[in-house]
Formats: C-alpha cells, structure tokens, sequence
C-alpha cells in the first residue's frame, strides 16, 4: 500500500469520504487513489476558490469536514481567500495540498514555493509528513484536529503518497470540548441582573437553535438586548425560532446598536469592531464604560447555563410565521426580497453573498419557514456560490438557496459547472446592478474622493461593470445550468417559483437598479 492509498482509506474510515478537488501532477497519486475506496467521493472543481469555499459550505451543514484537495504552493493561494473565510467561520476543513518529492526540493523547481508559510496563515493545525509511514498517522490526526473546530492541513509530499510502506491508522477522537464558563458566569449573572444595561453578543455555535433559545430566555428574564454577530457561520432563523438581530456593517449603525450598554457578554463572538479604518471614525465599536465579559470557547453550553441561573422558567420569544405578498411591477432589491421571503421553501439553506443588494433579505424572510443561513464570515468575495455547491453536497435532502452579487459572483462562477456535474439542487439569484456597489458606498466613508458619479473618470471605472455587461444567463448556460433572466417582479415570481420546484441548479439573473 502506498502513502496515498493509506491516506484516503484513513481519512474514509474517520468518516471523510468527499474530496473537493482542482489537483495537478504532485497530487494524481491521490486521486488515483480515490477509486480504489468505496466510500470515496470526488468532486472536481474548475478553481480552486470553488474548492476551498465548497468545502466550508460542506463543513457548516455537515458538521464534520471534507477534503479539499490543492497543487502545490499556487493552487493554496489561489483557493487562500475561501480558506480564510472558512477560518473566520471555524468550519471543520481538511487541506490536502501536495508538494514536490522531497529530493526534487533542492532544484527550485518553476513551482517551488514556501508552502508552509502561507498555509500557515490560514491553519490552525499543520502537519508535513515526509515518509509514506508518516501519511497514515498524519491523517488521522488532521480529521481530528479538522473535528476541533478549524482548517487543519497536511502538505504531502508526492515521494510520500506513491512510496509503499502507507499504513492506515485508526481514527483519532477529537479533543473533547472546551468546558464551559462554569464558575465564571457569576460575575456575567451579576451584571445581567444588576439593573445595568446589558447586550449579549453570539456568534459561532451559538447562532444555532439551542443557543438562540438560551439567549432568547436571558433577554426575557432580564431585559437584556441580544445581537448576532455582522456575519454568522450558520444562523438558524424562520417561523417558530427565537429571532435576533445581527450586528450592523456599517460602524455608525452598530454603534447606535450598542449605544448606553453597561455590559457586553460576548457568547461565541469576537469583541465588536468596524470591518475597516475609517479617518475620524473609532474602530473599537464597545461604548466607553462598557465592560466586555467573554464566556469562552463554549458558548452554547455556557449560555444555557447562564440562562439556568438568571431566568429560571421565562421562555423566548419566537418568531411569528407571516410572509409578504408577492409583489407586482419593477424589480429592484427590495421587490426581489419579498418574492424571496414569500416563496423560501420550508428547511431552505441560504448561502448570501447578495451584498448591497441584500438589504431588505432579512425582514422579508424573518417569518419564512425554518431555515438556515449562511454568510460571508471573513469579508474575503468569492464564498457565496462556492459555499452553497459545498452545502448542497453535505445536504441533498435540502434546497439550497445562493443569493449572490454580480461582481462577487465573477470571482468563483466557474463553481456553477460543478453544481451541473454534480446535479445540485441549488437555485441562484444574481443580482445584477452592473456595479461594484458596495465599493461606491465605501468610497466616500473612507474619504479617499467623491462618490460616483460625481467621481472622476478612472474612479467611476473601476466600480462599474459594464462594457460590456455581464449575460449571467449566456455564463450559465454555458455551463450547464439552466438559466433566466426577470426584469419585473412577476418575472422574477414566477422563474423563482420555477426553479425551487424542479430539481437540479438553476440560475436567475435578476435586473436591479444599483442602491442610491
């Protein structure tokens, strides 16, 4: 058996069967070993962006990693930006990225690079075995470190995966999880009960049912106001789910959110702060006087501890089932929410990279069926469809849902060729306002000149996307997808209606007019 070979039944028998993969030549001892187990799944994806953010998306519905399977130091970085999201989200994900054979080093081959250095930035756990013997072990740990809650990476070196002498080893438990606060919830008690005001941040696995319900019983009991991080791993939300409101992108709004709290509990989220410098803005969003307690690494079981001590038998709120109507005329972001929030099938999963144009997508589906949401965690573009090709794969008994930018979407598109190889039930919505939007907003926040149009020429470019314009509708049919275009509401009603009925991908290319 070779290191190859050992690795891939290791990581089969550590319940790691599904490869996401953009391989080269270091790597085709890998692949080649891929038919020879069972339960291994291969998914190939045309970049490798589509790869490492199919692999977050995988890890956040699945709960347990995929593989994802890079060349060399090159293909790391150009799948880096999805790894730094899937960081951010703390998603289980197991890296395979070959290297050169261990003698061929000495001679800087055209693609040597320092690939140590540059996993490192996004791994929190790195192993190089250099032997055929060393891979089995070395996979083993990584699936249980992956389990911990993380990126966790082996760099194989191709001698190591086709040399005999690979050896499967047993599947290593994961580290048993972080206690939770115990003994230090009673200063965070006192001060929700202490008459202050109170905000309680949550984030991570916090965001899902039962730790929504703790804070919803914290907020009932004591007038405490929950929020949501900006941008969640995974948010349960919908009709019959204690709902929360998520922490405001732009500093002011957040700000005036957390504006006269006493006490920030901070359950699975990291201190509040602007996503970037702005001249004359502060960058700490925590009010002056405020004092910041942090539960620890596990925020569920500490919340619902907490919740025990502070609100005895009070219950959450929960979110009201209502819908809006169909909406009738022309299509902008906000008509495009409400044909959305009227139609989200029940179980939904939502991958949003909508960006600018998703403003109104959380009061339109607030009261929708129950359904998961998954958002842009590290801030790095390119996750959205990516995300929802990896979530559709963990969950096939689920519809997936992307709404997706049009300039985000052109950084990762060629992630619609896998969802038709693969026959994803995933609909997408693109929303196309012909603009970088988000950037025209940012431009005049950061001082830097005034916004478009009233900007200058190369300004203005370097913000639109036209000449030409993007035909979402040619992209995907090119690549297999089903595809439409709505100008209207009722248009876009009735391809959406459409689309989340019959099974397989399908795009929509939604016509909106750019905010402002």
């Amino acid at each position: 058996m070779n290191g190859a070979q050992a690795m891939v039944r290791t990581l089969a028998d550590a319940g790691v069967g599904v490869w996401f993969a953009n391989p080269g030549t270091s790597e085709l001892h890998l692949v080649a070993a891929l038919d020879g187990e069972p339960r291994a799944r291969g998914v190939l994806c045309l970049f490798e962006g589509v790869a490492t953010g199919a692999a977050d998306g995988y890890g956040r519905m699945a709960g347990g990693p995929a593989a994802v399977l890079l060349h060399l130091g090159p293909g790391l970085a150009n799948g880096l930006a999805n790894l730094h999201n899937a960081r951010r989200a703390k998603t289980p994900v197991v890296t395979v990225i070959g290297d050169h054979a261990t003698h061929h080093h000495r001679f800087d081959a055209p693609l040597q690079s320092d690939i140590a250095t540059v996993a490192g930035s996004v791994s929190a756990w790195m192993r190089l075995p250099q032997t055929a013997a060393d891979v089995g072990p070395a996979a083993a740990d990584v699936v249980a470190a992956a389990r911990a809650g993380g990126v966790a990476t082996l760099i194989v070196p191709a001698d190591a995966a086709w040399s005999e002498g690979g050896t499967v080893a047993e599947a290593r438990p994961a580290p048993p999880p972080a206690p939770a606060a115990g003994d230090a919830l009673e200063p965070v008690a006192a001060a929700l009960t202490g008459g202050e005001p109170c905000v309680v941040l949550i984030g991570g696995a916090a965001t899902r049912r039962a730790g929504l319900e703790a804070a919803g019983r914290i907020a009932a009991a004591t007038g405490a106001r929950v929020l949501c991080e900006t941008f969640p791993a995974r948010l349960e939300r919908g009709a019959g789910v204690p709902p929360v409101e998520r922490l405001a992108y732009l500093g002011e709004m957040a700000s005036a959110q957390l504006a006269g709290a006493r006490h920030i509990v901070l359950a699975g989220a990291r201190r509040p702060v602007t996503f970037f410098a702005y001249p004359d803005l502060p960058g700490d969003l925590v009010p002056d006087g405020c004092q910041v307690h942090d539960l620890g690494a596990n925020p569920a079981e500490s919340l619902a501890g907490l919740a025990d001590a502070v609100a005895g038998d009070a219950r959450p709120p929960r979110q009201a089932a209502a819908r809006p109507e169909i909406p009738t005329g022309a299509l902008t972001a906000e008509t495009a929410a409400a044909v959305i929030g009227a139609l989200l099938p029940d179980g939904a999963i939502v991958s949003d990279e909508a960006n600018t144009s998703g403003l109104w997508l959380a009061g339109a589906t607030a009261g929708a069926p129950p359904h998961d949401w998954l958002t842009l965690t590290g801030g790095a573009i390119g996750q959205g469809l990516p995300v929802a090709t990896g979530a559709a794969v963990a969950r096939p008994d689920r519809p997936v849902i992307c709404l997706e930018a049009d300039g985000s979407a052109m950084y990762t598109i060629s992630a619609l060729w896998t969802q038709a190889r693969e026959g994803l039930d995933v609909t997408t919505v693109v929303f196309n306002n012909g603009a970088y939007a988000i950037l025209s907003m940012e431009t005049t926040r950061v001082g830097a000149m005034a916004a478009p149009p009233a900007a200058g020429t190369i300004a203005r470019d370097m913000v639109d996307l036209s000449r030409p314009s993007l035909d979402f509708v040619a992209l995907a049919s090119g690549m297999g997808v089903p595809a439409s275009r709505a100008r209207t509401a009722e248009e876009f009603a009735d391809q959406f209606g459409r689309a989340i009925a019959e099974p397989g991908p399908h795009l929509i290319e939604a016509v909106v007019p750019p905010l402002g």
